[in-house]
């Protein structure tokens, strides 16, 4: 089975921290306005837009920031031509990196990026240099339940291409094919279960253990390349 990088749950408490913080909006708007441009701004049409407006639901984002979102992916509104990159490389004491950013200026990205990786002692790699130790994934994570055990998710969900299930900080993670997405969401949602979030990440197929200050520092790199303003995602194998 699949490892799951505890950087995942660092980001699922941080985000719950930072929920209210403008950030947080800026990152989902930027998500659906892609997808809506990409595959349409009807979620019954568009599994990968369903998601994001849960998503922004669960983040309590106002009505009409979704829907000026869905309209300037589709066209009906004018919008910033967001593009979609994905950097790669190695942070400190080699831990590897895959970094999700959208922007309106890649050079900028590119060179925010670049900069965190030099001074924390890292390097951006060339594509294809670490996501091989990656698999794309999807991921939900749930709180926590009274109804809600390891043995329960295991029986539901027993004719699923599940990688792997998960108990830490009362949070469950359940990871699985990405195709399976959707149809795992229902079978949880139809079970009256909670869903905090349902994404695609990519997920380390082991991961890399450090202790003490090495530890810190490898976090206090990444939680300053997901603090830049074009990056969406970062996924490591640190465990």
């Amino acid at each position: 089975m699949s490892g799951h990088s505890k950087w995942a749950n660092i980001k699922r408490r941080k985000a719950a921290q930072d929920s209210k913080k403008a950030k947080v909006f800026t990152k989902i708007i930027k998500e659906i306005t892609i997808s809506a441009k990409e595959g349409g701004g009807d979620p019954n049409a568009n599994p990968r837009l369903r998601t994001l407006l849960e998503k922004g639901r669960h983040e309590n984002m106002p009505i009409d920031n979704i829907n000026r979102a869905i309209k300037k992916g589709t066209g009906e509104l004018p919008g910033v031509s967001y593009e979609a990159h994905i950097y790669e490389g190695y942070g400190p004491q080699g831990i590897a990196v895959i970094i999700e950013v959208l922007t309106e200026n890649k050079n900028r990205s590119i060179a925010e990026t670049r900069r965190v990786f030099n001074i924390r002692g890292g390097n951006i790699a060339e594509t294809g240099a670490v996501n091989w130790m990656f698999e794309r994934l999807a991921v939900i994570n749930l709180p926590s339940q009274d109804n809600l055990s390891e043995d329960k998710l295991l029986e539901l969900l027993l004719d699923f291409d599940i990688k792997n299930i998960e108990l830490e900080d009362n949070n469950y993670t359940v990871t699985c094919a990405i195709n399976q997405l959707e149809t795992v969401k229902a079978v949880l949602t139809k079970n009256n279960f909670k869903i905090e979030s349902a994404e695609l990440e990519w997920v380390p197929k082991t991961t890399m253990e450090l202790a003490g200050e090495a530890a810190e520092k490898a976090v206090e790199f990444l939680e300053e390349l997901d603090e830049l303003e074009d990056v969406q995602n970062v996924y490591t194998n640190l465990g």
